[in-house]
């Protein structure tokens, strides 16, 4: 008998043995766990407050980008108003140099042919001469010699003084058109001047406005570089209040295997020791979040990202293709939900559009952290991000951008967000 009972408190202490507890994990303190939120909840705020400074920073960069754009018009037209008012000046200067030489010539053609008149008035008086004057009459042999040479010297005087009188006509009408030629040479010598000064202003304009885009540029660069540090400082703090969470949360299960350990030391019989429970749901949205979150800084590309991780991009013949998109390793929007979510063993397609059929809608006046937010335009849905809390939402943007926490826009937001835990 005695050797039965010896036995039965052999396999009692074996099974006790075998249910032994290992020694406690480390318990960090409340205060070092509050530490930690607090330290994460301040580096979220900063993300937040330089996530709006970048978004003024980059309305602002794109309303420079339409002024450059403005301004080079201007530039370009400028150019081209130019370039005409010094065709129109060329063509002034032809035209005043050939009215001035055809003026010139008329008045030479006049003071020819008046020379010419006078050389005849002059040889008429000449003794002998056959279209002569008195001497020409003097000469006649005959009154019908007389009559012929009479007529003759009427002709030529006749015919000689309309043709200085059509000449005297001819310069009046070539000195009339070089008057209006050197008028219009001027008009068009200051059309022309204004043009160059016009073409000035406005490079001038243009080249102010590409210096305010760069700055605009630079300081957005400082801002994106600035909330990426802290992007990767939240995400250090998370981890890290994660870690001491965890480390409690071990801790406290340590401690109730414990006393089940003891529970069954000081029963009648050995008790089984049951395994922990599973994860709660808000530990699997932590997953997905923390998976969204280790993304950040990540470059966008349009149909990159799977349930591994991000993948190289693909054309889209427009806007990804303008940025290189199919050249990036990195995530769109619905490619970033995939990752996220695979970390909880669910499987969304590559399209945001059927992602907003998944799960269970909810209002926004609801949603916590780990739901999907959509955005549409004319009824078609064309983006979607993931809720963190406090208005803010992580996402791979668009394109020539990277992974980033922003704050929700509500403008083209669908009014439900979609639980799928």
């Amino acid at each position: 008998m005695r050797s039965v009972i010896v036995a039965l408190l052999l396999v009692f202490a074996t099974a006790v043995a075998a249910v032994a507890v290992p020694p406690p994990p480390p318990n960090p303190s409340q205060s070092d766990i509050d530490a930690g939120r607090r330290e994460a909840r301040d580096k979220a705020g900063e993300v937040g407050r330089l996530t709006n400074q970048l978004a003024r920073a980059e309305a602002r960069l794109m309303d420079l980008h339409a002024e450059v754009e403005a301004r080079m018009e201007e530039a370009n037209k400028a150019l081209v108003d130019l370039q005409t008012a010094q065709d129109a000046a060329r063509e002034a200067r032809a035209d005043a140099e050939a009215a001035a030489r055809e003026a010139e010539g008329a008045a030479r053609a006049v003071t020819d042919a008046r020379q010419a008149l006078d050389d005849f008035a002059a040889g008429s008086f000449k003794q002998g001469s056959t279209v002569g004057s008195i001497s020409a009459y003097i000469g006649a042999s005959s009154p019908e010699d007389l009559l012929a040479r009479a007529q003759l010297l009427n002709a030529v005087g006749g015919s000689g003084l309309d043709a200085l009188e059509r000449m005297e006509r001819a310069r009046t009408v070539q000195a009339n058109k070089d008057s209006l030629a050197r008028a219009a040479l001027a008009e068009a010598e200051r059309a022309e001047a204004d043009a160059e000064l016009a073409k000035a202003a406005a490079d001038s304009a243009m080249a102010s406005a590409q210096q305010a885009r760069r700055d605009a540029e630079a300081r957005t660069a400082e801002l994106e570089a600035a909330r990426a540090d802290y992007e990767r400082q939240l995400v250090a703090a998370q981890a890290k209040v994660g870690g001491l969470e965890a480390q409690r949360e071990r801790y406290n299960e340590w401690l109730a295997a414990k006393r089940r350990e003891e529970a069954a030391a000081n029963a009648p019989r050995p008790v089984s020791v049951q395994a922990p429970p599973s994860a709660p749901a808000s530990g699997s949205v932590q997953v997905v979040i923390d998976r969204a979150l280790s993304q950040l800084g990540v470059p966008y590309a349009w149909g990159g990202g799977n349930a591994h991780g991000p993948t190289r991009g693909i054309r889209d013949g427009g806007v990804a293709d303008s940025h290189g998109d199919y050249n990036k390793i990195g995530f769109d929007c619905s490619g970033l939900m995939i990752y996220a979510f695979a970390g909880v063993g669910i499987r969304l397609p590559h399209y945001s559009g059927y992602q907003a059929t998944y799960g269970r809608k909810v209002p926004l006046s609801a949603m916590r952290p780990g739901d999907m937010l959509f955005w549409s335009t004319r009824g078609r849905i064309h983006h979607v991000a993931l809720y963190l809390g406090d208005g803010q939402m992580v996402e791979a943007p668009y394109s020539g951008s990277r992974v980033r926490v922003a704050p929700v826009r509500w403008g083209g937001l669908e009014p439900y967000a979609v639980r799928l835990l």
